[in-house]
């Protein structure tokens, strides 16, 4: 799938860089940068370096998105969520091999039961992706034991058809993504 990685994302990047250069300016209007930048658990248990559009305020803490407040969403960051354009970035980690566009998406170094859920189910053997089952079927992070659950079913059932299955539905709009708490 490698392959298909390098080449969906780099084509991607290309065609999409008008549009994520308008984001990144609007983004950068609103919050000073045009991009944020996050640590990440990765294959191995490595730690990587996540792009994504900022969608939160500055102050905002350091926790998973089930668990921030709303008040800390910027008005740019609502509308980029609800449309899941905030992942766009993420083609580029993509394109350098710290993911992929199918997998386990990535969690932070301070989710400790998802890092051993996964841990006891092999899931760090796998590049995490911008998308996957679990995102297309509505499991956030808030769930780990579940998420991780469906992390396994995923990685071992991985072919190209369940590949771009989980592109063309995450496309299309399937799955609400992670959940702010109201």
């Amino acid at each position: 799938m490698r392959i298909l990685d390098i080449i969906i994302s780099f084509f991607g990047l290309l065609l999409l860089l008008p549009l994520i250069s308008l984001i990144g300016l609007i983004c950068y209007l609103e919050t000073g940068s045009a991009f944020y930048f996050q640590t990440r658990v990765g294959r191995n248990k490595k730690n990587f370096i996540l792009i994504k559009f900022p969608t939160m305020k500055k102050e905002a803490p350091l926790v998973a998105t089930h668990l921030i407040d709303p008040v800390f969403i910027t008005k740019t960051g609502k509308i980029i969520r609800r449309i899941k354009l905030d992942e766009l970035p993420q083609l580029f980690n993509v394109l350098i091999g710290e993911m992929s566009l199918v997998g386990p998406r990535p969690c932070l170094p301070n989710q400790k039961i998802l890092i051993s859920e996964r841990e006891k189910r092999g899931i760090f053997n796998y590049l995490p992706g911008i998308t996957g089952i679990a995102q297309i079927n509505n499991i956030d992070m808030s769930d780990p034991v579940r998420l991780a659950y469906y992390d396994e079913i995923m990685v071992n059932n991985l072919n190209i058809k369940n590949y771009f299955r989980c592109i063309i539905l995450t496309i299309l709009g399937k799955g609400i993504g992670d959940k702010v708490r109201a």
